[in-house]
């Protein structure tokens, strides 16, 4: 059966990852993965302290992929290994450090350990973070102590998906304690958050020539400022309007004076050229007249001296 197969090859897989995480104790493991390659199969392990997983010249390395091997008939494990850069929005590795500290200063210091490392969390960009504490703290009797700071889902898609949590386990002297850390990451989008985006303001830019692009630019500059005026003073409509009717009949009173003077001095131009026209017509003909009158009494003179010497002779 194919069902059969995807068990056992998850079981295998839940196996291998509780044994790495074993080797490596208090290492600062976030989390685990296996893939399958063609050259075999490829274990990744997220951590916050790569240089103790790799050991001194690689020797935890080639112990893990031996024993991998061995037990698990692993053809050609290969181990990669990912620093993790901000550790405070990881879960997994805030519930180790606050397992390895109650192991260390024991459950009287557990409150002081639960604020500060509340604090480290919400300080790194958080949204919301709760520290649930378990066990005989402080005293014989069984407790749970919760420390939350910010804003958490507890229901929902996100809550599952979204919210990290992870459970660890303390070992005291006064028994086995649990802790449940949950951190809501800052970049997690909500369905409930709304933005209300602002109105875009246009610009307008004039692209121009080199020589004459700075003056133009300022005159623009103070168009746009008298329209911003105008737009500004748009309520007094009647004196805009007043003022406006009075401009046009000053304007056309201007038109009709202009249209008259042009009239009278085209009409003054005329009568200067029919007196002119006169003047050359009486010029001319009188001197024609003159000349033949001369050439007249020349000729009856010529005639009169000529009868005179005929006579004598």
């Amino acid at each position: 059966m194919i069902e059969r197969e995807f068990v056992a090859h998850k079981t295998k897989e839940y196996y291998i990852k509780k044994y790495v995480e074993e080797q490596l104790k208090n290492v600062g493991i976030s989390q685990i993965r296996l893939k399958k390659i063609p050259l075999g199969e490829k274990i990744i392990i997220d951590t916050s302290r790569p240089s103790l997983v790799v050991g001194s010249k690689g020797a935890n390395i080639r112990n893990l992929t031996k024993d991998l091997k061995k037990k698990f008939n692993l053809e050609n494990p290969q181990i990669e290994i990912n620093e993790i850069k901000n550790i405070y929005l990881d879960a997994a590795i805030v519930a180790e450090q606050i397992a390895s500290s109650l192991e260390r200063f024991g459950s009287a210091r557990f409150k002081g350990v639960g604020h500060k490392t509340m604090e480290n969390v919400m300080n790194a960009g958080a949204m919301g973070i709760e520290i649930i504490i378990s066990g005989k703290i402080p005293g014989a009797r069984a407790k749970s102590w919760r420390f939350y700071q910010g804003y958490l889902k507890k229901c929902g898609d996100i809550a599952v998906s979204g919210v990290k949590t992870v459970h660890k386990s303390a070992l005291l002297k006064s028994g086995i304690i649990g802790i449940k850390v949950s951190i809501m990451p800052p970049n997690l989008i909500l369905p409930d958050k709304i933005e209300i985006l602002t109105e875009p303001i246009q610009t307008v830019e004039l692209v121009e020539s080199e020589g004459h692009g700075e003056d133009k630019t300022e005159d623009s500059q103070k168009e746009a400022k008298e329209k911003g005026r105008s737009r500004k003073r748009a309520p007094k409509k009647k004196a805009t309007e007043k003022s406006s009717d009075s401009a046009g009949s000053e304007v056309k009173k201007q038109t009709r004076l202009t249209k008259g003077k042009a009239k009278d001095k085209s009409k003054e131009k005329s009568l200067s050229k029919d007196q002119s026209t006169k003047l050359d017509l009486e010029t001319e003909t009188k001197p024609e007249t003159n000349e033949s009158d001369v050439e007249n009494t020349k000729d009856t003179e010529d005639t009169q001296k000529i009868g005179t010497e005929n006579e004598n002779n």
